[in-house]
């Protein structure tokens, strides 16, 4: 499997809702779709699973357009809109049926899809008196029924309590083991929790794409953090002035000390503060900003 979104643009009136807009999926991969609400994410979501059709570029999967590979994707809306007085598996089987699957295999199939999304117990339940996590959890299994090779998913848990965010996020860490998925979410918790690789859109634009791990290494800071007593505080006015001190910043109840190189510059500063008997309470190298703080430096104007 191999889905490639190449310079893809979206515009409504007066809006570029996607602009240029390129990356590739391959199998297997789980991604994280990450932006600001208006971000574009959901447009460019409903432009992959064909749902709408893009004004400049092309989608493939597998080589060929996206419109000719519609049975090879599961699409999951934020809001999945069911018929409140049908069962979990008369759902299903109707949807199963509209997708061109036999009714034969269906009545085989949807009792595992049920048990594998958690919703066994309930097949014969009216979808009414299920709860939010419920209705997400029956929305993934209709994505999944006809087992395709990329499921896409658009906030698939953002309007659910924690009880339903918890049920959704266990289920989609087990789908993930054996199908492709991209995960569209403004909640850089969700995506961290599942999804391996992230890419930020803003403003209908890529800005981002990278790793967990590419992004927390590109974000290390050469950086000491220290707490003192407030009785210690004449001693920072040597330290701005050694040579390997590149500056000094008050950050809450401490300090951060920005160096050229952490490891050896550490040693150096706290054998300094040791001679003169300052007294830590907190001294860290090379702290990492958090996912969180590396999102919100993307895609906030400062």
């Amino acid at each position: 499997m191999r889905l490639e979104i190449n310079n893809v643009t979206k515009k409504f009136k007066h809006k570029t809702a996607v602009n240029h807009f390129s990356m590739v999926i391959e199998a297997n991969e789980c991604v994280g779709l990450i932006g600001p609400n208006g971000a574009g994410k959901s447009t460019l979501i409903q432009i992959i699973a064909d749902i709408l059709t893009a004004d400049e570029g092309h989608i493939l999967l597998d080589g060929q357009k996206i419109s000719a590979k519609k049975d090879q994707i599961g699409y999951l809306p934020q809001y999945p809109n069911f018929f409140s007085w049908m069962t979990a598996f008369e759902t299903l089987l109707f949807m199963g049926t509209l997708s061109g699957l036999s009714k034969t295999q269906l009545q085989k199939d949807i009792p595992l899809i049920l048990a594998k999304v958690g919703l066994a117990k309930e097949a014969q339940t009216k979808v009414g008196t299920f709860s939010g996590g419920m209705k997400q959890r029956l929305g993934i299994a209709q994505a999944i029924l006809h087992k395709p090779t990329l499921i896409i998913m658009d906030e698939p848990v953002s309007a659910l309590d924690p009880i339903g965010r918890r049920e959704v996020l266990n289920l989609l860490k087990e789908i993930k083991k054996e199908t492709t998925i991209l995960l569209s979410t403004h909640i850089l918790a969700d995506a961290e929790e599942i999804c391996e690789r992230f890419v930020v859109i803003k403003e209908g634009q890529k800005i981002e794409d990278a790793t967990k791990s590419q992004l927390l290494n590109r974000s290390q800071e050469s950086a000491i953090y220290l707490t003192i007593r407030k009785e210690d505080y004449e001693w920072l006015k040597q330290v701005e002035h050694f040579p390997y001190v590149k500056g000094i910043e008050n950050i809450g109840d401490g300090f951060k000390i920005s160096v050229h190189q952490v490891e050896e510059d550490a040693y150096r500063l706290l054998q300094h503060g040791l001679d003169q008997k300052i007294a830590f309470t907190k001294f860290e190298i090379g702290v990492k900003e958090s996912l969180e703080e590396i999102f919100l430096a993307l895609v906030v104007e400062v």
